[in-house]
């Protein structure tokens, strides 16, 4: 088992690569759904299969490198870095996106459809000032800002993933028979 923790970081990177380009077409999808209402559709059914992935991808690991068992604190080691590999690889591309393509497309988008739903709804809505404040402090990110923000919510949500998937993908040992043989 110890040495099986050896090849965890290779196949985390490795599987977070896969998962990683996953993310990057299924991000593809969401500037598109602006335009495409569809997308948007897909782009919510392809984001809840990322737990379904994490877990094959996580089962396959335990099948294929461990020998068929692991610990549940190996198995969420393993699904955390296997998010987080995938949140890095992603990112790249969300910074070249929101830096080099977007030019304050989508922010400007939802920034203007909020205030559309303040205006039309101003007395039904609390505290209009802090959703104010909170627009105009959002029309102020740079590409950098949008991408760590992304980043660490694309880490935190793959930590609380990370730990049904290793409940689900714990699996012990089973225990040698010493059966002598007999003659």
């Amino acid at each position: 088992m110890t040495e099986n923790r050896n090849y965890l970081q290779k196949y985390a990177m490795h599987f977070g690569t896969y998962m990683g380009v996953y993310w990057i077409l299924k991000f593809i999808l969401f500037p598109l759904a602006i335009h495409i209402p569809f997308l948007s559709f897909l782009f919510v059914i392809l984001t809840l299969a990322v737990p379904i992935i994490g877990y094959y991808y996580t089962k396959m690991y335990r099948d294929k490198i461990c020998g068929g068992s692991i610990q549940f604190s190996h198995a969420v080691l393993f699904s955390i870095f296997m998010y987080m590999f995938a949140s890095l690889l992603v990112a790249v591309a969300h910074y070249a996106y929101f830096q080099f393509i977007d030019h304050g497309f989508i922010i400007n988008y939802y920034t203007q459809q909020w205030e559309e739903l303040l205006k039309q709804n101003s007395a039904l809505i609390e505290n209009k000032e802090i959703i104010i404040a909170t627009i105009d402090s959002v029309k102020s990110w740079s590409a950098i800002n949008i991408t760590m923000q992304l980043l660490s919510w694309d880490v935190f949500w793959g930590s609380i993933l990370a730990i049904p998937t290793g409940l689900m993908v714990m699996k012990k040992a089973k225990p040698e028979n010493n059966v002598p043989s007999q003659l």
